[in-house]
């Protein structure tokens, strides 16, 4: 995601408001500091950059000492250096971001090593924070996963809703293809796997199958289709759904339900 100026003041206009009252009052205009951002338990570090830009436009420098995308111990992963007002300002902004990224790129490398060695991809959803879907998904990639579409303009997903509303699977895919997008479709039983094979889905989203099911749907696609198993994963099950030789396994937790990594700033 390429941050904009908008973006940033968009994030502080939340927080900030007319002003930061206890800061401004409390602390010098003139006063200068250093800080530093502790990682509080291992994980995968994620929104370093953001974060850096925030305090850029508040005219302090973050200089991180790890990367988006390592994986990190205990211990401080950025320096913060400029005016105390500014880093005192964009402190909780910060590492709200800096949470929220962390934890989610944990999470999803926690799902990827999970599936090692199975050859299923660990793919994300659309079920993600508004005004933060770019940067979920760039965590999701620092963690090791793969995204799904960005957008409802990414790809075509004919779903259980649009199959209520369409004559069949085959007239649905029909009338996806003057899209010219990729087009998967969302299958509950086997009887509807083997219409989207016949009506020639690129991808066929296996919804809530059992690991049975998903191997019977495998030997059915003989590799016609990309798989997909969705509904339900957790890391107690995700690397059963894997063995069963599905391509990818689809995780909404990664982005809606990821615990915030512990991460804290340090006057020094």
């Amino acid at each position: 995601m390429e941050l904009t100026t908008s973006d940033v003041r968009a994030w502080l206009a939340e927080d900030v408001g007319s002003g930061d009252a206890t800061t401004t009052a409390v602390i010098d205009e003139d006063a200068t500091c250093q800080a530093r951002i502790v990682v509080r338990e291992p994980g995968v570090v994620c929104g370093l950059r953001p974060a850096a830009a925030l305090f850029e436009s508040l005219g302090a420098r973050l200089e991180p000492i790890a990367a988006d995308g390592d994986s990190v111990v205990p211990g401080p992963n950025a320096r913060d250096r400029g005016p105390a007002r500014a880093i005192l300002t964009g402190e909780r902004v910060a590492l709200n971001l800096l949470g929220r990224l962390s934890g989610i790129a944990t999470l999803t490398r926690r799902y990827v090593d999970a599936v090692e060695g199975t050859g299923a991809r660990i793919l994300d959803t659309r079920k993600t924070t508004p005004g933060l879907r770019e940067l979920e998904k760039e965590a999701v990639r620092c963690g090791g996963g793969t995204n799904h579409r960005l957008r409802l303009d990414d790809g075509v997903l004919i779903k259980d809703n649009h199959l209520r509303l369409v004559p069949s699977i085959a007239e649905a895919v029909l009338r996806a293809r003057g899209t010219r997008l990729p087009v998967e479709v969302e299958c509950d039983t086997l009887d509807q796997v083997a219409a989207a094979l016949e009506a020639g889905a690129d991808r066929i989203l296996l919804d809530n199958m059992t690991p049975d099911e998903l191997r019977a749907a495998v030997s059915l696609a003989r590799g016609r289709s990309e798989l997909e198993a969705s509904g339900g994963v957790s890391l107690e099950t995700v690397r059963a759904i894997a063995e069963t030789g599905v391509d990818f396994v689809s995780v909404g937790a990664l982005t809606h339900s990821a615990r915030a990594l512990d991460v804290s700033l340090e006057v020094l």
